[in-house]
């Protein structure tokens, strides 16, 4: 399917506004995504932008944007309100484009936040998909971020690097066995908090983009 990619500008509270950019199919349009990034990229982060062209193509109208601080130049991210802001920017621009139904999906930091929104019932999707979800800082393995998650009503899909340092894939299991809510977990052999793989593997990172995209359009036709 043919798409077109559209640069918009999304309103976030305060008279405040971020960029974003649709990926629009040509055509009839299955559901909507949002995708956020993470805390060290913006939302042209390479992974991002080519899961929201294959979705695109896919029949998925799909939103990408920045959160306040990148817009504005800044490394540091926002206050936890200004990110759910930003978020809820997102939701409100996309849904007025007549996309009933909804799935959010975030790299790091921008699926973290969408998270704690879905538990506390401020951001009404129908799926999460966390692309490197940050279950804990490095080496604190014991200070988990996960007391929310079991408070969501809604299917999570995860995809999980074996080199990530911020989501010890056992941890990561032990919390998905105490969920109530149907779950998926995608294991990216070799992969870091990025997916990113040794050199000595030689796979190209759009391999592993392609692997990701399969499984996000699977998870999507169910």
């Amino acid at each position: 399917m043919q798409m077109r990619l559209d640069k918009v500008v999304i309103p976030v509270g305060d008279g405040k506004e971020v960029s974003g950019v649709l990926s629009i199919p040509d055509g009839h349009v299955k559901k909507g995504v949002i995708l956020a990034h993470g805390a060290g990229n913006d939302m042209n982060q390479p992974m991002l932008a080519f899961l929201a062209e294959g979705l695109g193509r896919a029949g998925y109208f799909t939103l990408r944007f920045n959160f306040l601080y990148k817009e504005q130049g800044k490394n540091a991210p926002d206050s936890p309100e200004k990110l759910y802001q930003a978020w809820e920017g997102a939701y409100r621009f996309l849904s007025n484009h007549h996309v009933k139904h909804i799935i959010a999906a975030g790299k790091s930091m921008g699926g973290r936040i969408a998270s704690h929104m879905v538990a506390d019932g401020r951001l009404p999707v129908e799926q999460l998909i966390f692309l490197g979800y940050p279950l804990h800082a490095p080496g604190k393995k014991q200070r988990l971020r996960d007391q929310h998650l079991y408070r969501i009503k809604i299917p999570m899909r995860f995809f999980a690097g074996t080199r990530d340092q911020l989501c010890d894939l056992e941890l990561l299991r032990v919390v998905l066995s105490r969920v109530t809510v149907p779950w998926d977990l995608e294991v990216i052999e070799g992969g870091d908090h990025s997916f990113n793989v040794p050199k000595s593997l030689h796979i190209n990172p759009h391999e592993i983009y392609g692997q990701i995209l399969d499984k996000f359009l699977k998870w999507l036709s169910k």
